[in-house]
């Protein structure tokens, strides 16, 4: 059975299929998309670099009637049509790719590789499924044209780089995107996921994915040589103090009711095995939820690690340097739980209410989130979009193996089910949320 007929038939056996959903008729419209993701996938670009990728969806865009202006916010695009009378819905994709040498595999594998800002030689892949997203969204923006009688209003699609180093939402947001344009009543996205089946999407209410700080740590220290420690105030020693108080924030500082994380993932001091170094680099990730908790981790460590200095005999002004990349920093990710119930009520009309799953918060971060914290206070909902070919599911849901995560070299989505999956999604929520 084609898969179009499947789904043709989970349209007719839901409880809540209603009139409202619409009948795509995707057999006609799926091969373009096909090719459209099979390009994307194999010409991946790195965040700030999504030149030809914008020129790609600006080109979709125009071809389907939506009034479009490119390079916002570096090579972002904004997309408008407007049906009539009633709000606004905005419909968000992602655009870069990964430094990652794609090992799928796959006959139609990214053999890009390009030169990266730091000067290195880097494969670049789409890892994080930033090509399914960007194909869904142009499958979306084709149907909701199709389909104007089925909603009013203004419809805005946004593309937007640099999604992987959490800048691009800033950058589109800086340059004007929720004043220059009509400011959205509601704003939807989706992800495509490594754990959930090909067919299905799966979604939760209020906090989903959490916000993100990088944090550097600088610790000082008086050097000399190994065979006289005494005579040096060692940084190793003491940046080894401060990994170990750090652990302590989440598991005694922080309410065991507020999830926290902070892991130390670089620790970098000296150059020879007898010689006690002046200085040593930590880095940090920390994820949180609630934006207080976020506040206290920062509070936290800036206490402990001058703390820990002073006690080893440092000087006021040897203490170690904190810094927060604020420019990288993004915030939790909270769907609106009355948005997201329409939006829920709507996909398992289209789909059947059995491919629509129930999921868990995660710690890892999208700069997402950014679209609802603004003054302007808009409702947001990111929902999971199944990427696992079936049989491979169910082979690991066996055996109990590791499916290949996001950012994985390895990670090869079912495109051929995951894609007309996103379209019917993102478009029956589009349209459920215009007519509300």
């Amino acid at each position: 059975m084609k898969f179009h007929s499947l789904y043709a038939a989970l349209i007719l056996l839901s409880p809540l299929a209603s009139s409202t959903t619409l009948e795509l008729k995707l057999d006609k419209t799926m091969p373009a998309i096909e090719k459209f993701y099979l390009d994307l996938h194999q010409s991946p670009e790195l965040s700030y670099h999504e030149q030809e990728t914008g020129k790609k969806l600006a080109t979709k865009l125009r071809a389907l009637g939506y009034e479009v202006t490119d390079n916002v916010g570096g090579f972002g695009v904004v997309g408008l049509y407007k049906n009539g009378d009633g709000p606004t819905i905005m419909i968000r994709t992602d655009t870069d790719g990964l430094p990652i040498i794609e090992q799928t595999g796959k006959s139609y594998a990214s053999t890009v590789t390009v030169i990266n800002d730091e000067g290195a030689n880097v494969g670049v892949m789409h890892g994080c499924g930033h090509d399914i997203h960007m194909s869904s969204f142009i499958g979306t923006a084709q149907q909701l044209m199709l389909h104007k009688d089925a909603w009013q209003g203004t419809l805005m699609m946004v593309a937007q780089p640099a999604e992987e180093v959490g800048g691009g939402a800033k950058a589109m947001l800086k340059e004007g995107l929720f004043s220059k344009y009509p400011t959205p009543d509601h704003v939807i996205a989706l992800h495509v996921s490594a754990s959930v089946p090909a067919g299905q999407v799966s979604m939760k209410n209020e906090y989903t994915m959490a916000s993100v700080d990088s944090v550097d740590i600088t610790v000082k220290g008086k050097g000399g040589h190994g065979a006289y420690p005494h005579m040096t105030i060692d940084p190793v020693v003491i940046a080894s103090r401060i990994v170990l108080a750090l652990q302590t924030i989440t598991s005694r500082e922080l309410s065991p009711l507020e999830p926290s994380v902070i892991t130390v993932g670089s620790i970098h001091g000296g150059a020879k095995h007898n010689v006690i170094s002046n200085e040593v680099k930590l880095q940090l990730t920390l994820r949180s939820y609630n934006p207080k908790i976020r506040e206290q981790q920062i509070a936290a460590i800036k206490r402990i690690t001058k703390g820990i200095a002073l006690s080893a005999g440092l000087d006021e002004s040897l203490i170690p340097v904190v810094y927060v990349h604020e420019d990288e920093s993004i915030p939790s990710t909270y769907n609106d739980p009355a948005q997201t119930n329409i939006v829920r009520s709507a996909i398992s009309s289209a789909i059947g209410q059995s491919n629509v799953l129930e999921t868990e918060a995660v710690m890892a971060g999208e700069d997402f989130g950014l679209y609802g914290r603004t003054d302007k206070n808009i409702p947001i909902t990111l929902f999971w979009l199944g990427g696992v070919e079936q049989a491979q599911y169910q082979a690991a849901q066996t055996s109990g193996a590791t499916l290949p995560s996001l950012h994985s070299s390895k990670f090869a989505p079912d495109y051929k089910v995951a894609i007309p999956t996103g379209i019917t999604a993102m478009s029956n929520a589009a349209v459920a949320l215009f007519n509300q």
